[in-house]
């Protein structure tokens, strides 16, 4: 039979990104006279793809590379456009503060995922920014999480009760639908049934969309399928305002349409369709790629593994409340540790909008930027031994992330830290409390899932686990 289909694209690419030789480094745009800056060097890749088959099946490798020969800000072509990335936490921190305003959102992204994700809130800037971040905290306040917590646990217990034990359990697509199910029932307030599949479906073209090289509305392309399933999902929210504006539910689509700021200001119903999109995506593509790797490396770590389940057991409790988290300091090492290594979004995508510098490189307006999220939490010097899996980093004792504010970013940061990290946070330790109380899970030694990318590093090949149910 040979290798899988994923294992066989991989290893393809990944020979011919190697087999292309390094051109001389080029400068992006010298910078002006006596400004003390150096330019950024990069080179552009392959003919037309540039990098990009580098950094879809090895984002990690193509950073490393590249960081090494021309340091932590470098440009390439990648995704039809020439992009410039950054890595490194000081250049993270001056691209994220964004003091000098210097740096868009809307327009970073946009050349991405603006077709599919348009008006979001990661996808705006400024007053505008504010204005809707202020409605939405609404629905991220404490009480409402509490009130998520205790709506997601029956989904998250139907949901692993209906995981079939075996040699090589397919938990990613298991997670992906039971992250689904969740953000349907807390968010939408009701099951989807029948209907599931379908916008399952649909919220994974609208992510894959921006990752196309042909960014046309060809029919059977990526951007195509994006763009359908967009239109799918606004008719889908748009069709259900009237019940929600009319009724008094408890859901996030619910609180979303009546949400008001302290000064009165609430979302009209596109602004509500638009953020349920991206909100549903946000939570539902987040959440299982941090909950999916979390389980591998339990998997990897038998030690980690039984530590967590003891102190869950030691909770007393089948299911965790919000108030309960606090309790699970171990969950928690164990979770950040995950974020470092695997962080769901990898990248964050800027367009400046004035002339600027970053680590000391001249960066002309008008340029796409990728601030490296996933590589710089994997990189030395800003992390000892970083491809090791050690909780303990994140320990009373070390907290290793303290090196510098942006060295662990996987919220990202400032005011566009993500707003709703406290529900994924949770939502992810309460399908591990369950799953760690009722199952054990292994996978042979020295497996290594497949990974492909998203928002971030996934496992393409489903991450099949040996999953045995406890007796008792």
């Amino acid at each position: 039979m040979g290798a899988p289909l994923a294992v066989r694209v991989r290893d393809a690419a990944a020979t011919l990104v190697d087999r292309v030789p390094a051109g001389e480094p080029r400068a992006l745009a010298e910078p002006p006279p006596g400004s003390g800056l150096r330019p950024v060097l990069g080179e552009p890749g392959l003919p037309v793809l540039g990098q990009t088959l580098g950094f879809l099946q090895n984002a990690l490798g193509s950073a490393r590379r590249l960081h090494e020969r021309f340091g932590t800000v470098f440009w390439t072509h990648a995704f039809g456009t020439r992009l410039v990335l950054v890595v490194g936490p000081e250049g993270i921190e001056t691209v994220l503060a964004n003091r000098e305003k210097a740096f868009s959102s809307e327009r970073g992204w946009g050349y991405f995922i603006g077709a599919f994700f348009e008006r979001g809130v990661m996808l705006m800037d400024l007053e505008e920014h504010r204005h809707h971040r202020r409605i939405m905290q609404q629905a991220f306040k404490r009480e409402r999480l509490v009130s998520y917590t205790d709506a997601m646990n029956p989904a998250i217990a139907r949901g692993i009760a209906g995981w079939e034990p075996g040699l090589a359990f397919p938990l990613f697509p298991a997670a992906k639908q039971l992250t689904l199910d969740i953000a349907t029932e807390v968010f939408v307030g009701e099951e989807l049934g029948a209907g599931a599949d379908r916008l399952n479906d649909a919220f994974i073209d609208v992510v894959v969309g921006g990752q196309a090289i042909v960014r046309a509305d060809v029919p059977g392309g990526k951007w195509h399928r994006g763009l359908a399933s967009r239109r799918l999902l606004e008719a889908y929210f748009r069709q259900q305002i009237p019940a929600k504006r009319a009724g008094t539910a408890t859901d996030l689509f619910s609180v979303l349409c009546h949400a008001e700021s302290e000064d009165g200001e609430r979302f009209s119903d596109e602004d509500v369709v638009n953020h349920m999109i991206f909100t549903l995506m946000a939570a539902h593509d987040t959440s299982t790629i941090t909950f999916a790797m979390l389980v591998y490396y339990l998997a990897v770590h038998p030690d980690w593994q039984e530590r967590l389940r003891s102190e869950s057991r030691a909770l007393g409790t089948p299911v965790i409340g919000y108030d309960d988290l606090d309790a699970l300091p171990a969950m928690d090492l164990a979770f950040r540790e995950t974020l470092r290594m695997n962080a769901p979004v990898g990248m964050i995508a800027r367009e400046t909008v004035a002339d600027t510098a970053i680590d000391g490189h001249f960066v002309p307006a008008g340029t796409k930027l990728m601030v490296g999220i996933h590589p710089t939490q994997r990189m030395e010097p800003w992390w000892d031994d970083p491809d090791r899996f050690d909780p303990e980093r994140f320990s009373p004792e070390r907290r290793d992330e303290r090196r510098h504010p942006y060295a662990w970013a996987p919220f990202g940061g400032n005011v566009h830290k993500c707003i709703g990290m406290h529900f994924g946070s949770m939502e992810v330790k309460a399908i591990l409390h369950q799953l760690l109380l009722g199952h054990r899970w292994s996978v042979p030694a020295g497996y290594e899932p497949v990974m492909d990318y998203g928002t971030g590093p996934f496992p393409v090949d489903g991450l099949p686990v040996r999953l045995e149910r406890l007796a008792g």
